[in-house]
């Protein structure tokens, strides 16, 4: 993994450097091996392998072929430049291992799936670590909505901003049936705009009108909320997320991959390839934002309040 590390860190730093996934070759290479395909000795065996860094925890059933990433970055999974580093290279990783069909999202940290964007890498930084931090969330984003494989959100707590970003960019979503969890893209709520990628996320999930209404309004919807607007695909009861996720993601492996693939891409293609144009502007745009001083202040003032009921 160190050997990747490097790799990818270079990646996200340099623009212009396409990611993986939104590479013209990656939606037309040889699917991987197919469900009515016999399987080789080892793969029989079913082993789980795991491997793990300070972030992220994954799991690879190399039986079924399905991973398990799971967010480890108390206390609330705050997607900070580190982490979104760390689950880029551990995406990397199963992108690259043929036996890897399909990766569930979920959280092992009780009551929260992800609390989004952390806050302290974009309050009273440099522009040179603005630029940074942001080129990795593009990266994270343009990974898991442009991946080859099938990805599930099991949402097992609240997913306010980046973390509803990244259930959002999961082939399908299932939340824990419980009504204290909410998710949503709840932005405009810190003064902040989300930018074109996550409203084109959001309105090919719930549809347009939803979608306009909950981002001016920094909607968070409860849980039964979610599954009646369309953001969420199924609520289940938490024991039973893990189980719903792997049955599901079963269900999309049964179909032939280079089918579903290149439908995925068809669907997707032309969302990632706005942001791919447009990345540098984008990022320049961020900057622009949130260098802003009523920006910082309103940021400030979040992380006091936070502070206060740490407290």
């Amino acid at each position: 993994m160190a050997a990747v590390a490097p790799t990818l860190a270079r990646r996200i730093a340099r623009p212009g450097v396409l990611p993986l996934c939104s590479r013209p070759q990656a939606w037309g290479r040889a699917a991987r091996q197919s469900p009515g395909l016999p399987r080789a000795p080892s793969l029989l065996l079913a082993q789980r392998r795991a491997f793990s860094n300070n972030k992220i925890l994954v799991e690879l059933d190399e039986g079924s072929g399905i991973a398990t990433m799971k967010l480890k970055s108390p206390p609330v999974n705050s997607l900070s430049l580190d982490f979104l580093t760390e689950f880029c290279i551990s995406l990397e990783k199963l992108e690259n291992n043929r036996g890897c069909r399909g990766v569930i999202f979920t959280s092992a940290i009780p009551k929260v799936f992800s609390s989004g964007l952390d806050i302290t890498e974009m309050c009273r930084k440099s522009t040179e670590h603005y630029a940074e931090f942001w080129r990795a969330v593009q990266e994270m984003w343009l990974r898991v909505y442009g991946s080859n494989m099938v990805t599930v959100a099991a949402i097992n707590g609240s997913s306010p901003a980046g973390g509803c970003l990244l259930a959002l960019s999961c082939d399908y979503r299932i939340m824990a049936e419980n009504p204290k969890f909410s998710i949503g893209l709840n932005e405009a709520q810190l003064g902040i705009v989300a930018p074109f990628w996550f409203k084109d996320t959001f309105v090919n999930v719930v549809g347009h009108r939803v979608a306009e209404r909950s981002l001016q309004l920094g909607c968070l919807h409860s849980a039964p909320e979610a599954l009646r607007i369309g953001l969420v695909d199924e609520l289940v009861p938490e024991e039973k997320l893990q189980d719903k996720a792997a049955a599901v993601i079963a269900q999309w492996l049964a179909l032939p991959d280079h089918a579903r693939q290149l439908t995925k891409s068809m669907m997707r293609k032309s969302v990632l390839d706005r942001l791919v144009a447009h990345r540098e502007e984008d990022i320049q745009n961020f900057i622009s934002f949130i260098t802003k001083e009523s920006i910082q202040k309103s940021l400030h003032m979040y992380m006091e309040m936070l502070k206060k009921k740490k407290g």
